[in-house]
């Protein structure tokens, strides 16, 4: 019987695996140090390509922000003196 197309049962291509030693290649051992300067570079990067809000976004966001968190409080606020109202009146 012939192997089906794609089968898995492949035994020479693991006997290769497993006689090529692997390389590191881009993750090979460094130092800790290479390591450090190469994960803050890396975070250099990817700050440069962020793009930051103007002022004027800014100003509006944190305005929407400081606003929404009033409303919440407000809202919180006032469903914990109607519980607490409810609670006084079922306990007495």
């Amino acid at each position: 019987m012939t192997d089906a197309v794609g089968s898995i049962d492949m035994p020479d291509a693991q006997d290769d695996e497993e006689k090529k030693p692997r390389k590191g290649g881009k993750r090979a051992k460094k130092g800790p140090l290479k390591r450090l300067a190469l994960f803050y570079r890396q975070i250099v990067a990817e700050l440069r390509k962020v793009v930051w809000p103007t002022r004027s976004q800014l100003t509006t966001y944190t305005t929407v922000v400081i606003i929404f968190v009033v409303v919440m409080i407000g809202l919180v606020t006032v469903i914990d003196f109607g519980l607490d109202e409810a609670a006084r009146l079922v306990f007495g």
